[in-house]
Formats: C-alpha cells, sequence, structure tokens
C-alpha cells in the first residue's frame, strides 16, 4: 500500500525491496529508463536490464539504453522480442499491443528467471491497454502502479536521480502506434514515419522549439502530421516553407504523394476501436 507521506522515490524504493531479484523491461523511454536507474541504485546486482530492439523501437532509444547503461553500469542485455515474426502483430489488430506485449515477455521469460518489471505507470490505467493483459498473463509486475506514481511523479523521480534529460524526453510510444488500425505494420512504413519525425524534430530543436508531440501517422486515407500547438504554429509559419516541402519530399519518395496535412496532436488518434468494442 502506498505510503502517502513519501515522497515518489521512497514509495518506489519500498516496492522494490519487497520484489527481490528483477528484470526490467527497457523501452529507452522515459518510464522505463528511470524505473532502471531506480532498481540499480537501490538493489545493484539484484538486478538486470533488458531491451528489446526492432524495427518498431527507434534507433535513438537504443542508443540512449546504452549509453545510460555504459555510465552507470548496469548489466544490459539487448535482444530481439521478435514480434516482426507474429502475423497477428504485423496484421495490426485494435490489440496489436497484446501480441507485442506477449511476444517481448516470452522472450524474457525465456532468457531469466528474475521476476519481470515494466514502466508502466498509474496514467496508463485510465487508457485501453491490452499490453496489460498480455503483463498479467506472464506475471509481469509494474512497481511505479505498486507505488501509485504517475507520469509526473516518474519524471520527479528522474531528476531526483540526476537523469535530468531523461526527465524531459516526451513521450513517445512504440512507432507501430502510428500506423492506423487494420493497415499492416512494415519495417518500411515505420522507417518513413521515424524519418519524417526526426526531420521535423531536428528543425523545431534548431530553433529552439521543444517537441512536446510530433507524430507522423499513417492512415487509410494517407500520411498526415500531428504536432502539440506551439510546434503546430512554428511549422506551418511561411519560415517553414523549405520544411514542409522536404516532408512531402520524404511522403513522395515512399509512394504516399504529396499531400501531406499538419494538424494538431490527438492522443492514440491512430487507434481505431470497433464500434460496440
Amino acid at each position: 500500500m502506498k505510503d502517502f507521506d513519501a515522497t515518489p522515490l521512497e514509495a518506489l524504493n519500498a516496492v522494490l525491496d519487497s520484489l527481490g531479484s528483477i528484470a526490467v523491461a527497457v523501452s529507452g523511454g522515459v518510464d522505463s529508463l528511470t524505473l532502471a536507474q531506480a532498481a540499480h541504485r537501490r538493489l545493484g546486482a539484484g538486478v538486470e536490464m533488458i531491451h528489446a530492439t526492432s524495427p518498431a523501437v527507434p534507433a535513438e532509444a537504443t542508443a540512449r539504453t546504452r549509453a545510460l547503461a555504459a555510465r552507470e553500469g548496469w548489466t544490459l542485455k539487448v535482444i530481439d522480442a521478435g514480434e516482426f515474426a507474429d502475423k497477428d502483430y504485423l496484421a495490426n489488430p485494435v490489440n496489436r499491443c497484446f501480441f507485442c506485449k506477449s511476444s517481448l515477455y516470452r522472450s524474457l521469460a525465456a532468457m531469466t528467471e528474475r521476476q519481470v518489471v515494466s514502466g508502466a505507470n498509474t496514467d496508463d490505467l485510465g487508457d485501453y491497454r491490452p499490453g496489460m493483459q498480455a503483463a498479467a498473463e506472464r506475471g509481469v509486475r509494474h512497481p511505479f502502479i505498486e507505488a501509485g506514481i504517475d507520469k509526473a511523479g516518474i519524471r520527479a523521480v528522474a531528476r531526483t536521480l540526476g537523469l535530468e534529460g531523461i526527465a524531459e524526453l516526451p513521450a513517445s510510444p512504440c512507432l507501430s502506434s502510428r500506423i492506423e488500425t487494420g493497415i499492416a505494420v512494415t519495417p518500411e512504413a515505420l522507417d518513413f514515419v521515424h524519418a519524417v519525425e526526426n526531420r521535423i524534430s531536428g528543425w523545431l530543436a534548431d530553433r529552439g522549439g521543444f517537441a512536446g508531440a510530433v507524430r507522423c501517422r499513417i492512415r487509410h486515407d494517407g500520411p498526415a502530421v500531428e504536432l502539440d500547438a506551439a510546434s503546430l504554429a512554428m511549422v506551418l509559419a511561411p519560415e517553414a516553407a523549405p520544411l514542409r516541402g522536404e516532408v512531402a519530399g520524404l511522403a513522395r519518395a515512399r509512394g504516399y504523394g504529396a499531400d501531406l496535412p499538419f494538424g494538431p496532436y490527438r492522443m492514440g488518434s491512430a487507434f481505431l476501436k470497433a464500434e460496440g468494442a
């Protein structure tokens, strides 16, 4: 039970102490990196980190994980979880995340006898998260949830641990989340999504902008870009015309045509839930 007088890190440490030897599934985002660092500081040799690579995981997430592991002395294993060999995952059904996480946790269970833990937090409990069903079926624990910690609390823990750069990372689900439900997931589509998002994020950073949300969606009627309000205003300004032209060129090169609309970010807008579901 959460101690409401404890700081987020104290509450997390209490949960970690109860788990013993653990393996942290590290995606390379703020949640899992913060959990891994907290566990490493608290449990030392009692924890190992496992990072899975795939076409849906941006290369910079893997590089970030490797760099932090090397700096902090983590025990890190990097694997291919194999979800791209699963036809159910590639078909991109409404519960795609179930197949992804099932593949991941099955791979982790085959290589470790430690308790597997994830970086899920209490904010995740309010959404449709089929990956949580996969975690439950595999006995995966969620220390942040058990400690009553939300996303803001995770960022606070990261700062306490000296991970200021990690604390400021924008939320970034796997690249497959950009593909609208029912459109097959392919490495080529994910490579296009990644290229567009990286180009826009880099352009914003060069001009002092902060990309709070940059999403390239692939929809049934073609690709589109969604941005947080401040970023959208910058990208739609007259001086950003060369950027918009470059992004349109990326779309043409992949056979999508030149019409690549820009609009406001909507969380989970590529997720289409069937009527009555």
